[in-house]
Formats: structure tokens, sequence, C-alpha cells
């Protein structure tokens, strides 16, 4: 239902994660029965998370890392890790600065051109330890390298920007992006996004996408929404676009992945992500709290170096515990930021889900106080929820 906000101007309620919650029905099972795996681009995933394409989350080892778990980590090729031959000094100079000097210090470091020889060497060391090559580009960024990382052996490639669409208006004398050739000329699946609606997700599909990335401005580091004043709340984008999904299935016979990408920090935010109709989900804050992550314990967006209009910040997000804590535990903290699949997998199981499309078809209900409700203890004394 349409809300006036004024006299020519109506808005459509839209919901965000922390406003919904999760019905269990008449049905339970045991946890370890939850089938989480799902088919990206024809490559199996069992875990149905993948790590953000930003610099303080992923790089060579962290890829590999996310691989032998069953996850995949995208590695960011217009990043530093294809700027600087090694980007440790580079990275510690990150941690190391004050916040007062974080945003000139970034348009600095990524002023450095990118090198196309190192984007071939992080393809083929990802390779080297069996991992997936799973790699990011922005749209422009794809006409230049995006044969490069192909040729290079990467498995799959995320083309990725805060919004991307199939009609664009360029300055004259400027040939925007062909998606759709794009898709059919590369050899890899090729991932698009970002969008929140029904026709943009559905546009991407009919261009060849072999998932879509749902989602703008609800990363724990970007600040778009705020810059720019643009986003759909998670839940509401999510269900949307997975519409858009279900529709394109019956209009085409191709299943095309929602991957909900954004906002999600704890197992409960992962859940709800899917039963709002996503397949899988792009994190990036909770695995940059890994001891492995290259961030040193702090996270920044893709679009926070921007020399024009940065549109994201430096968080720092600590060190809490290592990859494999995080993603599939033992825990040791207990504000569902630890062992994330076994959330998944329990939850599906109270939820009588044995797998993702089931989880997909449970019944949500509107719960603006799901996450305070009987927690006074926990935020008082800043435990557990409260934290």
């Amino acid at each position: 239902m349409d809300i006036q906000i004024g006299r020519g101007k109506t808005a459509r309620r839209a919901y965000g994660f922390d406003e919904i919650a999760l019905v269990p029905g008449g049905r339970t099972l045991d946890p370890e029965l939850a089938d989480t795996s799902l088919e990206l681009g024809g490559i199996k995933l069992n875990i149905p998370i993948l790590a953000s394409a930003m610099d303080g989350v992923v790089d060579v080892k962290m890829a590999a890392l996310l691989s032998d778990l069953g996850a995949m980590g995208v590695l960011n090729l217009e990043g530093l890790q294809t700027r600087y031959e090694d980007p440790n000094p580079v990275l510690d100079r990150i941690a190391a600065v004050d916040k007062t000097e974080f945003v000139g210090l970034m348009q600095e470091l990524y002023s450095k051109p990118i090198q196309p020889e190192l984007i071939q060497k992080r393809i083929q060391e990802i390779k080297a330890q069996n991992g997936l090559a799973a790699v990011s580009l922005t749209p422009v960024g794809a006409t230049k390298y995006g044969k490069i990382a192909a040729d290079a052996g990467a498995d799959i490639l995320f083309i990725q920007a805060t919004v991307v669409s199939t009609s664009h208006l360029s300055p004259e004398g400027i040939v925007p992006l062909n998606l759709h050739k794009l898709c059919s000329e590369l050899p890899i699946p090729v991932v698009l996004g970002n969008c929140v609606t029904y026709d943009a997700a559905l546009e991407l599909m009919r261009a060849g996408a072999a998932a879509v990335l749902v989602g703008i401005g609800p990363g724990a580091a970007c600040t778009s929404r705020g810059v720019l004043g643009v986003g759909v709340p998670q839940a509401t984008a999510v269900a949307d676009c997975s519409a858009a999904r279900d529709d394109y299935e019956k209009e085409s016979g191709r299943y095309v992945p929602i991957i909900a990408d954004g906002g999600i920090v704890t197992g409960g935010d992962i859940c709800k992500c899917i039963a709002s109709g996503a397949d899988a989900v792009m994190i990036g804050s909770p695995i940059a709290r890994a001891a492995e992550a290259p961030g040193r314990g702090f996270h920044w967006g893709m679009a926070t170096p921007s020399p024009v209009l940065p549109r994201g910040t430096r968080i720092n997000v600590g060190t809490t515990g290592t990859i494999t804590q995080i993603m599939t535990g033992p825990a040791k903290l207990d504000d569902g930021t630890h062992n994330l699949l076994g959330a998944l997998k329990t939850s599906m199981g109270t939820l009588g889900a044995k797998n993702i499309k089931e989880m997909q078809q449970v019944e949500v209900v509107i719960a603006p106080s799901l996450l305070t409700e009987g927690k006074v203890y926990q935020k008082a004394q800043k435990l557990g929820m409260g934290k």
C-alpha cells in the first residue's frame, strides 16, 4: 500500500532485515540434514556465502582459504592487489593512518595505475593454491580487463558498481558498456550488480547474467545512502529481485541466483536474506574481522577512495577469530558473528527447511521489536544482542 508523504508524492513502505522475523511451521529437522549448497555459474558451493570484493576482506590467501571451506572469496581487480606488487606496506599505512587523514591517503594510494600483469599474477596465484578465482571489475574496468582476467584463468567475473543497468546514457562520443555483448563474448560466467528493483534485476538477467547482486548502500563501510540518498532496505529489495528471478525462470527456463550484497553481519541476517528470497549472500565486515583478512582489523568500501566523491569510510571492525571460526565454528562469541554456517543450518532445522529453496518459502512477519524485546539485560550489560 502506498503512503502519501505529501501532495503529489506517494511512497511504498520498504523493510530492512531488522524489521522482520522468521516463523517456525509444523515441521522441524536435524540441522545436519539441511542442504545449504547452491550452483553459481556452474560452480557448486557448499556454503552460500561470498566474501565481498574489498581490499580489506579478500586477497589471494583469503580466496584460497574460503575455497577450501566451500565458500567463495571475490578479489577486487581494481584495488591494491593489482596496483602494487607487494600491497602489504600499503595495507599497513591504511591501518595506521588517523581517521582525519584517511580519505586523502586512500585517494593517493588508489591513484597508482592498475598493472595488467598483476591481474594475471593474482589469478594464477589463487589457482596455484587450488582456489576458485572469482574476480570483480567495475563496468569500465570490465571493458579494459575482462578478457585479461578470463585468459588468466578466472573462474567467474563479477561486474559491480553502485548501480548497474542495461540502459545507460553516456556523454556524446562515449560508447556505454554493452552488458549483453560482454556476457555472451566472455568465456566465463558473469555476475552483474548492483540493483534493488524488479525491473532492473529482470533486465540484467535478460542480458545474460549468471547471477544478480542486490543491494545499494547497506554495507557497514558504505556511505552511499548518506551521500546520494539512494537505496532500498534489503528485505524488500531482495524480495522484489527474487520475484524477477522466478518470473524470468518461467520466461526463459533459466534460473539466475540472487545474491544479497551488503548490510549482513550476523547469522540471523543471513537466514533472513534467504527467507526473503536470496540464494546466497555477499558479506564484507564479518570476513574483515578474520585474523587472516588483509585489512588488519579495518574495513573500507570499494567507493571509499574516489578522487571526487568518496562514498565509504574506514571502520575498525577488530579481529575476533579465524576465518574458520567465523564461517564454520566453533564460535567463541555470543553475538551471532561466529559459525555463520552453523547458524544457517540451525535456523533451517528450526524452520523445517531442507534446502535453500524451502528456506525461501518460510513465513515472514513484520517484527520491529524483534531485536529489542526482552533484551534489557543484554543491552545494559553489552552482551549478546546488546553489543
